[in-house]
């Protein structure tokens, strides 16, 4: 283990230093990292991080272009807080190494938490699109990933500390309505509260945070939505899309898939509460929970490994066949890295549906044994 991880960090180093030695300042302003590293910088210095104007000069200092904002709330701050005691390209290079951090992390509790099979399927994760891009771009859809599996992996010895991992989740709280819904309903179906006490500990200390750095955070952050936030704009999720078809004005018609989902994740749970298990319900409430966001981008999509993979290692077991998601996974590498597709583009529609299909084919078991279909996970500790 010790051998292990003194080649990954020898690794780490030597990509470290290639990279460092091509990096600028204006290749950091270009990617979505930009708009964290701004945030930061207002921080240190005991600005707005949500000032449009000054997060805009700081930006175009560095040479960059259009404006690009940081939309996660303030409990996002304990995140970005030390890119600004950086420069643009240093704090993208500890991003970018801490992200990639986080993604190897995630994919060895993935590969635990299905019962440590003798292969090494989970290192595909590293090859899954959304992750390469989010990588890529540098935005946050990896930490997000780390906070579930956290979760899916301590919840049962650990729950408190399950529960303060789910804070990593809360940068983008729209995309886990539905397993909120879930969440709440599950604990309160036991009578047990303690990963709800967790995340509310997290969450306090993080608020905290914000206030001792910004006094006037929420208000801030709540004008810039208002007038200027991602439900303006046009981006490829299932949401947008049927309220562009309906009323491209009423923005709240970008909720109700949210709604529709979050009442069948409620039904769907009650009728299995006294069998819930959230490798197996719960990766599938996650899937259709960022399927009906009212606002996401694919590299959003990261948090869904733990479905992908899962769905993997059931079909390897049942000797089935992994070339639907052998395909659906080439395809979204070549809509960005050959094609150059921006993420903002309608062709990224069909993702999401692509990978609930997948882990919907892969839990068909057919004749199957349960036990071949759903290994005992790995505990926690």
């Amino acid at each position: 283990m010790l051998a292990a991880a003194g080649i990954v960090l020898v690794g780490f180093g030597y990509i470290s230093a290639l990279w460092l030695s091509v990096l600028t300042d204006k290749i950091a302003a270009d990617k979505d990292f930009i708009a964290y590293w701004s945030a930061g910088r207002q921080l240190v210095h005991g600005a707005n991080p949500y000032d449009e104007a000054a997060v805009g000069a700081l930006q175009r200092a560095i040479g960059g272009g259009t404006l690009n904002m940081m939309r996660n709330p303030p409990d996002a701050f304990f995140l970005v807080l030390p890119l600004g005691l950086f420069s643009a390209k240093i704090g993208l290079l500890l991003w970018q190494l801490a992200l990639l951090a986080c993604l190897s992390v995630s994919l060895w509790i993935i590969w635990r938490l299905n019962g440590r099979p003798d292969n090494r399927l989970h290192l595909l994760g590293f090859l899954f699109a959304p992750a390469l891009i989010c990588l890529f771009a540098g935005q946050v859809g990896i930490f997000l990933l780390l906070g579930f599996v956290l979760f899916l992996s301590l919840h049962r010895n650990w729950p408190f500390l399950a529960g303060s991992a789910l804070l990593l989740c809360a940068l983008k709280p729209h995309l886990f309505l539905s397993f909120v819904a879930v969440l709440f309903l599950w604990e309160l179906s036991r009578k047990k509260y303690r990963i709800l006490a967790g995340f509310a500990a997290a969450m306090l200390a993080s608020c905290a945070l914000s206030f001792i750095l910004d006094p006037h955070a929420w208000t801030q952050y709540s004008r810039l939505i208002a007038t200027g936030g991602a439900l303006n704009e046009r981006i490829p999720t299932l949401s947008v899309a049927l309220s562009l078809l309906l009323d491209r004005h009423a923005t709240w018609l970008q909720f109700t898939p949210a709604a529709v989902a979050c009442a069948w994740a409620s039904w769907f749970f009650w009728t299995r509460r006294n069998r819930w298990d959230w490798m197996d319900h719960g990766l599938l409430v996650l899937l259709v929970s960022v399927l009906c966001t009212p606002y996401g981008w694919i590299t959003d999509e990261s948090i869904l490994l733990p479905a992908i993979l899962t769905g993997l290692y059931r079909v390897v077991r049942q000797r089935r066949s992994p070339w639907p998601l052998a395909l659906v996974a080439t395809a979204g590498l070549l809509e960005f890295f050959v094609a150059d597709i921006k993420i903002n583009s309608i062709y990224y529609l069909w993702t999401t549906p692509a990978w609930l299909a997948w882990y919907l084919y892969a839990n068909h078991t057919g004749h199957a044994h349960p036990e071949e279909s759903h290994p005992e996970p790995v505990p926690a500790g």
